[in-house]
């Protein structure tokens, strides 16, 4: 058992950890009452933020102006991915999942949390059911918790440890009755999916999914992970294997869900062989006909795995290399708007390099421009660029956190 800190809204408190090892670290922390960062901070109101990750720091913003909230130092990379309860993220560091509380909804001062889920090779977060599932690429160990109790107690929530088998980049899920879906793999690649029941039980499994990667879950709960050759569609006990129209290799590596809707829209790539990150077609995968379709960008505009979010009327908006965020229903199958937004831009080297984003809150979708050190706000509703900010540093990975 470790004794771990956690500062929340300028308060020191002590918590054990009763379940899984959770670690202490310094957090290295600025807060706008205390920065020293040349940024100065604006009056909190109560609202929306966007988390930003740079090279070495963190940045909150007030959604609403895009104007600093508070400013953190950090670590030169790291990934962020939204908790699940409206105002906190989980920072992927090279220690884990170390907590940051953006304040949203309150007028409380953010804070880079000494809170940190320990995890060798920290990978992907999912939320789902009220749950949030913290994967360990190094172990294969899965880490779950309830969502809320990150508000509800002062401590460490009590989370449960699910133990890895062979290590690999992989996610897991569970389901609101106690279904855990997880990925199976090793050092020399990951090759599908196995569902185990509460007891532990293996209920499904499929080893025909190579390169498994991206989970989502749609409508009543159906999950999809992307494979390098289609996709498989978990469902109610049985595990369904799509194949993608490019055979051997046809990608789905992300995919890109409501909750609402039955249709997954997932990214694609056709040539194993192509260089750099940018995508020019998006899948459409109907869980409840298990069909999958490939549907053309328009032409001139190509995107990367950042670049897709859903929002309104559980419509996938697309951030293309036109600078421009291209609506798609994936009901008719078709793209439906187009809303210029930042300049043309070149895909990135690697695929953890600054490049455009977007993230959606509400009506409103927040688009990254690396190249200018730019944060625009769109309005969904009617394609306007309501606001902008031109930032100190170079935005990286960011999210737009709902109050």
């Amino acid at each position: 058992m470790r004794i771990s800190h956690v500062r929340r809204a300028g308060t020191t408190v002590l918590a054990l950890g009763a379940v899984a090892t959770l670690a202490a670290c310094s957090s290295g922390t600025t807060t706008a009452a205390d920065s020293t960062s040349t940024t100065t901070s604006v009056a909190r109101e109560a609202g929306p933020r966007v988390a930003v990750s740079y090279e070495g720091g963190l940045r909150v913003l007030d959604a609403a102006t895009l104007e600093t909230v508070a400013d953190f130092d950090s670590e030169d990379y790291t990934r962020l991915n939204l908790a699940g309860d409206g105002r906190n993220v989980m920072v992927t560091t090279s220690q884990g999942f170390q907590v940051l509380d953006t304040a949203a909804g309150t007028t409380d001062e953010p804070v880079l949390t000494d809170t940190v889920f320990e995890a060798q090779k920290a990978g992907h977060v999912v939320r789902h059911g009220g749950k949030t599932v913290l994967y360990a690429d190094g172990t294969s160990d899965t880490t779950i918790f309830d969502t809320a109790a990150l508000e509800s107690t002062d401590g460490l929530p009590e989370v449960e440890s699910i133990p890895g088998v062979e290590a690999h980049h992989g996610v897991s899920i569970v389901l609101e009755d106690g279904t855990f879906l997880t990925t199976v793999g090793n050092a020399n690649g990951r090759t599908g999916i196995e569902v185990r029941d509460t007891s532990g039980a293996v209920i499904a499994r499929n080893d025909q999914c190579p390169g498994v990667h991206g989970e989502g879950t749609a409508q009543n709960e159906v999950v999809v992970f992307g494979c390098e050759n289609g996709a498989l569609v978990y469902d109610k006990g049985e595990i369904t294997k799509l194949d993608a129209p490019d055979q051997p290799y046809g990608r789905v590596g992300n995919a890109y869900v409501s909750e609402t809707s039955p249709l997954i829209v997932g990214d694609y790539k056709d040539d194993a062989d192509a260089e750099g990150s940018l995508l020019h077609a998006v899948t459409v995968i109907d869980t409840a006909t298990k069909t999958l379709e490939v549907v053309q960008m328009p032409e001139g505009a190509e995107y990367t795995w950042r670049g897709v979010s859903r929002g309104p009327d559980d419509k996938a908006y697309i951030i293309g290399t036109d600078g421009a965020v291209h609506v798609f229903d994936p009901t008719t199958r078709e793209f439906t708007a187009s809303y210029p937004v930042i300049g043309e831009w070149e895909g990135p080297t690697e695929y953890q390099d600054a490049h455009p984003g977007i993230s959606i809150t509400g009506d409103t979708a927040y688009v990254t421009e690396p190249d200018t050190d730019g944060i625009h706000a769109v309005d969904l509703t009617t394609g306007d660029v309501t606001v902008s900010s031109t930032l100190d540093i170079t935005p990286n990975e960011f999210v737009a956190v709902t109050d």
